[in-house]
Order: C-alpha cells, then sequence, then structure tokens
C-alpha cells in the first residue's frame, strides 16, 4: 500500500473512531430521552411529537441544500478563501431558513394533521435555523478533519440538552416540553458548532454575497439537495404514511423502535465527513482503484459493526422497547425489521458517497425510484393489514384486531428494508461501472460471527429475567460476535480502524 493510500485510510479509521464513540456518547443521551417521553409525556404525545418533527426536519434539510456532502467538493475546488465559500454557504441556508421557518409558523396545519397543538408546540420551526446552519458548520470543520466537534454537537450537548430540558420543562410547562427540549438542544448544539468554525477557517475577507453567485451555487446543489431529501424522506416518509393510515399511538411506538434502530444508523455518518475529502482528491487524480477500495473497506466496517448491534439490540428487543415503556412491547417487531434496514443499507450509503460526485442524476434517479418502491409497498402492507382482521380465517389464524397497530409498524418497517436492500444491489453496480472495480461489502465471516451471537442471545432470553436480558445479554451477544469477526473477519487492512498508527 502507497504512502499516500494509508493517509487515506488512517484518515478514514480516524474519523470513524472518533464518530464511533460519538455514537456510544448519543446511546447514553438518546435512552434517557425515550424513557422520559414514552413514560412521563405518554405514548400519544410522542406520536404527535414525531408527526410535527417529520415536517421540521424535512424543511431543515431542504434548508441545508446538500451542502453537508456537497460543500466539500466546492471547498476543493474554490480558489476563494474557505471562509467565504463557506459564508456563501451559512447565508443561502440562512435566507432559505427564515422563510421556510416563517410559513411554518403562519400555517402549522403540516406539522399537526390532528390539529391538537398548543401555541409552544407552534414554535417548532424556530428549530429549522440552528439546526440547518449546524450542519453547514460541522461539514466545514470536517473538511479540515475536525470530527471532534460533530462528536461534541450531535452526540453530547444535543441529546443531553434535550434530556435535562425535558425534564425541568414537565414541572414547568408539560404540555410543550418536547418541543422547547428539542428548540433548546439545537440551538446549543448551534453553539457548540459554530465557535470553532470560527477559529478554524475564521471570519470571510474581502466578502461580498451577490445573488448570481448565491443563485448558480442553489442551482448546482439542486440534485445532490433532491438525494439527500430523499434519503432523508425514506427514513421520514414511513412516520408520515403511518400516522396517515393509524393511530397516534401506532406512531408513537414505531418512532420509539426508530430511535432506537437509529443508533446504529449513526456509524454510517461517521465516516461520511472523512469519506467525502478523500473520494474528491482521488477523483481529480483519476485513482479509481483507492476510490473502490476505500468504499469497500469502509463499508465492510459498517456492515460488521452494524450487524453486531442490530443483533444484540433485536434478540432481546422486547426488554429493549419495554424500557421505553410497557406499551411500547408491541413495537418489537417494527423494532428488528428497522435494524435489519440499517445493514442492508449500508452498501448503498458508502456508494452514494462516491456516486455524488461522479454520477449525481443517475443516483438521483435511483434514490427517486427508492423512496417510491418504498411510498408503494407501505401504502400495500398497511392496507392489508389494517383489513386482516375482516378475513375469514379459522380461529388459530385469525388477524388480531387488538394487535392491528404494532403489525401496521412492522409493515412498515419492512418495507424500508426492502426499498434499502434494492437500492444497495443498484448503487453498488452503478458505482462498480463506473470505476470499473468491483463493490462489495458483504463476506462470509459476517456470518460465522452471526451464528453464535444468535445461540447466545436465545439462551439469555430463554433462561434469564428481562432485567438481565439487557444488564448481562447485550454485552454477552456484543462480545460474542466481536471476538469471532475480530479473529475470523478482520484481516490487517480493517485492524487499522483500531490502530492510532497506521504502520504499527
Amino acid at each position: 500500500m502507497s504512502e499516500k493510500a494509508q493517509a487515506d485510510i488512517q484518515a478514514l479509521a480516524k474519523g470513524g473512531r472518533t464518530n464511533f464513540f460519538g455514537f456510544l456518547l448519543r446511546l447514553a443521551g438518546t435512552a434517557p430521552f425515550l424513557f422520559i417521553a414514552g413514560r412521563l409525556y405518554g405514548v400519544e404525545a410522542l406520536g404527535r411529537y414525531a408527526s410535527a418533527l417529520v415536517v421540521v426536519e424535512l424543511a431543515s434539510q431542504l434548508c441545508a441544500l446538500g451542502q453537508r456532502r456537497g460543500l466539500a467538493q466546492r471547498l476543493a475546488e474554490d480558489d476563494r478563501e474557505p471562509a467565504n465559500v463557506v459564508a456563501d454557504g451559512l447565508l443561502l441556508t440562512l435566507m432559505m431558513a427564515l422563510g421556510v421557518a416563517s410559513l411554518l409558523w403562519l400555517f402549522p396545519a403540516p406539522m399537526f394533521p390532528s390539529g391538537e397543538y398548543s401555541q409552544f408546540d407552534r414554535l417548532l420551526p424556530l428549530a429549522i435555523l440552528p439546526n440547518a446552519l449546524t450542519e453547514i458548520a460541522l461539514s466545514a470543520l470536517a473538511y479540515r478533519y475536525d470530527v471532534a466537534t460533530t462528536v461534541r454537537a450531535r452526540s453530547v450537548v444535543e441529546p443531553w440538552t434535550q434530556v435535562l430540558s425535558s425534564v425541568a420543562f414537565l414541572f414547568l410547562v408539560p404540555e410543550a416540553g418536547l418541543a422547547l427540549s428539542y428548540i433548546l438542544a439545537k440551538t446549543a448544539a448551534a453553539a457548540v458548532a459554530f465557535v470553532p468554525l470560527l477559529r478554524t477557517h475564521g471570519l470571510p475577507h474581502d466578502w461580498q454575497p451577490h445573488p448570481l453567485r448565491l443563485g448558480r451555487l442553489a442551482l448546482v446543489s439542486g440534485p445532490l439537495a433532491v438525494a439527500d431529501l430523499v434519503e432523508w424522506g425514506s427514513r421520514r416518509m414511513d412516520i408520515a404514511l403511518l400516522g396517515f393510515f393509524s393511530t397516534p399511538t401506532a406512531v408513537g411506538v414505531y418512532y420509539a423502535a426508530q430511535q432506537v434502530a437509529s443508533l446504529p444508523q449513526k456509524l454510517k455518518t461517521s465516516f461520511e465527513p472523512v469519506l467525502g475529502p478523500v473520494i474528491t482528491r482521488n477523483l481529480r487524480e483519476q485513482n479509481y482503484a483507492a476510490i473502490a477500495q476505500q468504499v469497500c473497506q469502509v463499508g465492510f466496517w459498517i456492515t460488521a459493526a452494524q450487524a453486531g448491534i442490530a443483533l444484540a439490540l433485536a434478540i432481546p428487543g422486547e426488554g429493549v422497547m419495554g424500557l421505553v415503556g410497557p406499551a411500547f412491547v408491541g413495537g418489537t417487531g417494527a423494532l428488528s425489521f428497522l435494524l435489519a434496514a440499517e445493514v442492508v443499507a449500508a452498501t448503498a450509503v458508502v456508494s452514494e458517497a462516491a456516486l455524488i460526485y461522479v454520477q449525481r442524476m443517475q443516483n438521483l434517479w435511483v434514490s427517486l425510484l427508492t423512496i417510491s418502491l418504498q411510498a408503494l409497498l407501505t401504502v400495500a402492507l398497511v392496507l392489508l393489514v389494517r383489513d386482516a382482521p375482516s378475513w375469514d380465517l379459522p380461529g388459530d389464524l385469525r388477524f388480531p384486531a387488538d394487535r392491528v397497530e404494532f403489525y401496521q409498524a412492522a409493515a412498515v418497517a419492512m418495507s424500508l428494508m426492502l426499498s434499502f436492500a434494492m437500492a444497495s444491489l443498484v448503487k453498488a453496480r452503478l458505482l462498480a461501472r463506473f470505476l470499473g472495480q468491483p463493490i462489495n461489502n458483504w463476506r462470509w465471516p459476517l456470518v460465522w460471527a452471526a451464528a453464535p451471537a444468535v445461540l447466545v442471545g436465545w439462551l439469555v432470553t430463554t433462561y434469564l429475567p428481562e432485567w438481565a436480558e439487557l444488564a448481562l445479554g447485550i454485552p454477552a451477544i456484543l462480545g460474542v460476535y466481536g471476538w469471532v469477526i475480530w479473529h475470523r473477519g478482520f484481516g490487517p487492512e480493517d485492524r487499522v480502524l483500531f490502530r492510532k498508527n497506521v504502520g504499527a
């Protein structure tokens, strides 16, 4: 391996290690919030909050205009001062965020389709500004390989601010605690992101915003922004459709399962900030073999880690969902499908990290096809489950009418898993054809590691009480899986992820 390739792998490994630590910190902050929201605010309040967040976070993604990944390319190609390039992005996002937030405040109906909300809930669009601007700031820092700020902002300050403030608001304004804690958390994360941004890039010099330049930036960012919206929408459209065809209780249960399953999703984003600059540099040098190697390497790291976490959370799934509250145990099926979806989506995510620079429009069309397939499957399966209790079946096979909401949640999650599997196959093939190199994250040791982990999980859930399933079972499943994958699946190039010195 050349020195340049070693440096690239080292940069990817360092970014992955840092963000994996952030994943653990975020897990420590997300779990208490779900417990507080589910047990103290209630499943219906959590469902209304989740439905509103679909619109608010969609607006944030729209205002960011794909700059979470596109900013790296502009910084690499633009001859101006980096601070001026970042300022253009921030100004464009700020203008869009102000307009969208004002519209949602004036017309809150899209956030609250049930029509039930308080004046505090109506303030949720205020979170759009800090949330979108934080994405730009963190992307600019990641271009300088500063991933630690992302960890501090998104994995420490944001979740723990929401946890502590949701407890405080429970005593002050309980009817609006979830909304206000969300706004406060996003504002705190923005503050943490902008201090190092100013320290690293400084203030703009001789910078004058120009409408034509900003308009051109918006036009160029369009395809990437749509791809980001589609990718994000695939993880939120399910909540919107479930809310339309089912009840707030079903939405609340599904949202809780989605929050647990989204924890391993953060592992995919762990490598994005560093993978982008590495790919753009190799593209300038037309080093396609190096890009294929990096995509496959990172893809395997993500798949291996996500598979282990998915097994550890899905096997004792009833206990995991029971932590949120007894009413959420019925979401165990949805949790299992969502965790599987994160595993199969890994190939699509790492392939897209390169496709957005080399096959932007083709990647966009595949993303649109993915979300269309997901929408069709979701609606078809949800309606099928809704009508199932009326089927004339024998007694043992009759569909339980009191479980329809939980089965609908599981059907929505299964639709997501199937659509992500299709996207992974197509995007990997598309990238392989462009690079002239095979793209494949799959290795058989994943099965060898999963088999004993499943056996340990079965023993744990069969013979141990629920508290022991969580306290002892989850570490045991992860331990067995990790030991096998380390000794049978990881070669020298994989173990770079766990070394600070790549030449060691």
